[in-house]
């Protein structure tokens, strides 16, 4: 199978996870990406999203059995081509933020749509199942909290709370975080640090996540976040706000904590680092493992393909594996 999958952020860890996946059991894919950069907090002009248009037409001309459209922004550009069946995936904000409506109105024209949570797929209100991210179990795995500090140059008498996002993205809400960990820190003995961590190489993620007591999700709004199922792999507490699918997530989880207000974060913060014990998170984190998910995605693809055939747009026949 040959997939041309497009996205507006190339460099996603779990989307090039996912693609990696999906080359070990035999699909190969091209991956186009929204021209542009953009740095954390920013957003790319309409010129940017006009000017992919003629840049996937073009491309989906080639031998491919379908686009998989990543984020609802690029579900235009899939559906410009009226060769191929579209599956597209919706992460979260695509959905609530400004280009909801492009994405509602793309969706029922698309032969599969996936969407990261229940509560999605109600926001959505049309036909779309629910599969977040998977994680990698191997990448993510504990290990000794005393080596990964020895690792990462942390104090072995302190607390460290990790906030593993580039304090500018506005919707992770960076300054609510650090105001907890403030509070948290005045109402202990020992210190208790807010350990910012971004731009690092994501495989050195799993390593600053057993270095950590906690990890404190602060958001606005999330679709399924990532490294909630990446601190879950490693057996580290998460103490969050009840948003996206963190509830469905945590359920069992323990230690971990979710929140409706500040006075919640803090007790659960505090809690957490009262135990100063690892979850049982990684038990809990094994549906949406990297293998469970693509083996479902995989039968969106031929389900979109055979979709497609029913419906009779006009394309070529999958090619023969």
């Amino acid at each position: 199978m040959n997939v041309l999958v497009l996205t507006t952020y190339a460099d996603a860890p779990f989307l090039t996870q996912q693609l990696e996946a999906l080359e070990e059991r035999g699909v190969s894919t091209r991956l186009l990406s929204v021209p542009g950069h953009v740095a954390a907090g920013t957003s790319r002009s309409a010129r940017h999203y006009l000017q992919f248009f003629p840049e996937v037409v073009r491309e989906a001309r080639q031998d491919y059995d379908l686009v998989h459209a990543h984020y609802g922004l690029t579900a235009p550009m899939a559906l410009a081509q009226r060769r191929l069946p579209v599956v597209l995936t919706l992460w979260g904000t695509d959905l609530q933020g400004p280009g909801g409506p492009i994405a509602r109105a793309c969706a029922p024209l698309c032969e599969e749509v996936v969407v990261m949570t229940e509560e999605m797929e109600r926001t959505l209100g049309s036909d779309c199942t629910v599969l977040p991210f998977g994680i990698d179990l191997e990448k993510f795995q504990p290990e000794p909290q005393s080596q990964a500090r020895e690792a990462v140059g942390w104090s072995h008498d302190e607390h460290h709370v990790l906030f593993p996002y580039p304090p500018e993205r506005t919707v992770k809400n960076y300054p609510r975080a650090r105001e907890l960990v403030n509070t948290v820190d005045n109402l202990f003995d020992r210190p208790v640090n807010l350990q910012v961590v971004s731009d690092v190489d994501h495989g050195a993620v799993s390593t600053y996540m057993n270095a950590a007591d906690a990890l404190l999700l602060t958001s606005d709004s999330e679709g399924s976040p990532t490294s909630v199922k990446e601190a879950l792999a490693c057996n580290l507490p998460v103490v969050s706000l009840d948003v996206g699918d963190v509830r469905t997530r945590l359920a069992g989880v323990d230690p971990s904590v979710v929140a409706t207000d500040d006075a919640g974060l803090v007790d659960g913060l505090l809690e957490v680092l009262e135990r100063d014990e690892r979850s049982n998170g990684r038990a809990a984190v094994r549906e949406v493992s990297e293998d469970v998910v693509v083996d479902r995605l995989l039968e969106h693809y031929e389900r979109a393909i055979g979709l497609e055939c029913d419906r009779g747009r006009e394309r070529v026949a999958p090619r023969a594996e």
